[in-house]
């Protein structure tokens, strides 16, 4: 349990009144009538009174004074932590000329209720036109026949997969001389209808991109303000365009002896219920234009470069930005000096610090708070044997220092839907518009003083050291607020190393979540990886990944009462069984499914008996479900085990009513 908060005095009234009259004797011999009756005994109970009122509030120990204690023993409130989404900028026709969009072009939320929320780019990106340079055709593994010259000319048509029969793994490539990393391009396909067999809207294809490594997908949305899919091909069937967001990562790679920048078409094996070409699609022409870029962006304004003041020569000097909760700062935002008679352009850039231990008296060190935005510089400390040493450099007296700029924002208000990013504040050549395909996360407030008052005496108790299980689970979510969960495996045997187990925070409703919302963004296992390497015992090594998610189907029969509609109890039993079995949210204790606890039919009897308007529940069974490919596995089942590195997921439970 953390510390109880310190009684300064926890003397009452009655305490009081007690040792006043037993100091009678010795001050006052005389004094003999102590009824209470007596005047002297209600004056004393007067003053009793009246100093227990200020021993009440005296051990109301202001926020204020209970965090700025905290403080200097290390400890800090977290900051807010922005939300981050992509952007995706449409351009204006088919430009033959590059179009930039520059770094902290701002997008607002349009429409909503309450207050606009903006968004910044992170970087800057240059739309260059596509330049088709190459074709082939494969049929499997280093086998290629090039058909530029065919798709080149339009003299002919191209059979897309070659074979006589239709083989998954076949492939059509199209080759461009330069990088398409973060662009939309709209593949312009004149095509004979010869694929048949195929549902229009879901070809068994999937159009991918060498990132280096190895071949990831691309996107296919829908076109924005628009009723048309993003393929009006139907799979490479007939004369229309594809439109493809191509993700941040696009390589050169040679095949068939041509080395281009390839974008492919793969032949894909039909899933269940899905049908299959009967014959391969033939295409005859092939042009691409560049629509659109995407860029990553985050919730927050950037505040340019501001000046803080002059340097007095002193030690420990204390300078504040004026906008807060600050973000956490990039390598170009930092603070920087322009010396007296010095040059604007010759400024002194100084590194950011978080404290100032190994600091010497010339290391150009300062500290800053995100949270008050106080910015630090190293102070002159007095050693036990009479010696002061300086830690960190004094700014020279006359300097002016300022910030090269720093960003602002953040918090769970810039977790925002897909679609609702679509102000431009600064109007950019040939762009039209922008949005977000896909909603915004990771947002996260700033912490609570309460949840501070709670969590730092539990910090200044484990000295900030990782040494047990625990140790662990709570620095790491100290390293990233966007954490919801964490589970640390110790090692099985010597040598293995420590495993954490993260289970993100998630805004979303339980019953909308899926797998894919649950992985981890890179930023978010390399600060913790980062915070923990600091903090973990020598020779120890930290894995840093997610738990199993073992999908779960509930299969529930229930009674309703008498005149209760059985579709608002279905409704009311489906999100109590969402609910209850949940990474984030469930469990008896609902703060989240226990790592160790199996899922019986009889606790899952008990939270769908306390459902409103349930008058008994007749049925449960369990089934096993497959995340990746969405369906059941297995028969029913009334217990399914966890393993102690898995959790549970619901997904696609079915309760029947009657």
């Amino acid at each position: 349990m953390s510390l109880p908060v310190t009684n300064l005095d926890d003397r009452h009234f009655q305490d009081l009144v007690d040792e006043a009259k037993r100091m009678i004797p010795q001050l006052c011999p005389e004094w003999t009538n102590h009824n209470l009756s007596d005047p002297g005994v209600a004056l004393i109970e007067l003053f009793a009174w009246m100093t227990e009122m200020t021993l009440f509030r005296l051990n109301q120990v202001p926020d204020n004074f209970y965090t700025h204690m905290l403080n200097l023993l290390g400890f800090e409130q977290f900051p807010a932590a922005a939300a981050r989404t992509e952007l995706t900028f449409w351009l204006n026709g088919s430009q033959t000329q590059p179009v930039m969009i520059p770094e902290s072009t701002q997008v607002t939320t349009v429409g909503s209720i309450g207050e606009q929320q903006v968004f910044t780019t992170l970087a800057s990106t240059r739309v260059e036109p596509p330049v088709l340079t190459s074709a082939l055709t494969s049929e499997g593994e280093d086998r290629y026949v090039d058909v530029w010259d065919e798709l080149k000319l339009g003299l002919s048509d191209i059979t897309c997969f070659p074979r006589p029969s239709i083989t998954p793994g076949d492939c059509f490539y199209l080759g461009f001389d330069g990088s398409l990393a973060g662009m939309a391009i709209k593949l312009a396909i004149e095509a004979t209808v010869e694929g048949i067999g195929v549902i229009p809207s879901r070809p068994p294809l999937v159009w991918e991109v060498w990132q280096g490594e190895g071949w990831i997908p691309t996107t296919i949305p829908d076109l924005p303000g628009n009723d048309q899919p993003g393929d009006t091909t139907g799979g490479l069937n007939r004369n229309g365009s594809i439109l493809l967001l191509v993700p941040g990562a696009h390589e050169p790679l040679t095949l068939g002896g041509v080395r281009a920048h390839w974008l492919r078409a793969r032949l894909l094996a039909p899933a269940a219920g899905q049908p299959g070409y009967r014959a391969s699609p033939r295409v005859r022409k092939v042009s691409a234009t560049a629509v659109g870029a995407t860029v990553h962006a985050e919730h927050s304004e950037r505040v340019g470069p501001e000046q803080l003041g002059p340097s007095t020569g002193r030690p420990g000097q204390v300078f504040v930005a004026p906008q807060t909760p600050i973000l956490p700062r990039s390598p170009e935002e930092t603070v920087e000096l322009v010396l007296p008679r010095g040059d604007e352009e010759d400024a002194e850039r100084w590194q950011e610090v978080p404290d100032f231990v190994d600091s010497g008296p010339n290391d150009r060190h300062f500290t800053w708070d995100s949270f008050t935005g106080e910015i630090r510089f190293g102070p002159m400390i007095r050693y036990p044997d009479g010696t002061h040493r300086q830690h960190g450099a004094i700014p020279p007296e006359g300097s002016q220092v300022r910030t090269t700029g720093y960003r602002t924002g953040g918090g769970a208000a810039g977790n925002v839907g897909a679609g609702t990013l679509n102000g431009l504040r600064t109007a950019i050549p040939y762009v039209t518009g922008v949005t977000n395909l896909i909603g915004a996360s990771g947002g996260v407030d700033a912490e609570t003083v309460e949840n501070a008052k709670l969590r730092g005496p539990q910090s200044v108790r484990a000295g900030g050291r990782a040494v047990t299980v625990t140790d662990f689970e709570r620095l790491s979510v100290e390293a990233d607020g966007r954490i919801g969960r964490v589970r640390c495996l110790p090692p099985v045997t010597p040598g293995d190393p420590i495993r954490l187990l993260v289970v993100p925070r998630l805004d979303a409703r339980p019953e909308s979540l899926v797998l894919d919302d649950f992985a981890l963004p890179d930023d978010m296992i390399e600060r913790v990886s980062a915070y923990l390497d600091d903090r973990r015992v020598l020779g120890s090594t930290v894995e840093v990944g997610t738990p199993y998610y073992q999908g779960v189907t509930v299969a529930a029969l229930l009674t309703a009462q008498p005149g209760r509609p059985s579709s608002l109890v279905r409704e009311r039993a489906m999100r109590a069984l969402y609910d209850y079995i949940n990474p984030l949210t469930g469990g008896p204790d609902r703060l989240g499914w226990s790592f160790d606890a199996d899922l019986n039919s009889a606790l899952v009897f008990q939270v769908l008996e306390a459902v409103e308007g349930v008058e008994r529940v007749d049925e449960v069974l369990f089934f096993e479900y497959d995340l990746r490919n969405h369906e059941r596995m297995g028969f029913g089942k009334e217990l399914v085990k966890l393993a102690p590195d898995s959790l549970f997921l619901s997904s696609n439970h079915q309760v029947v009513v009657r």
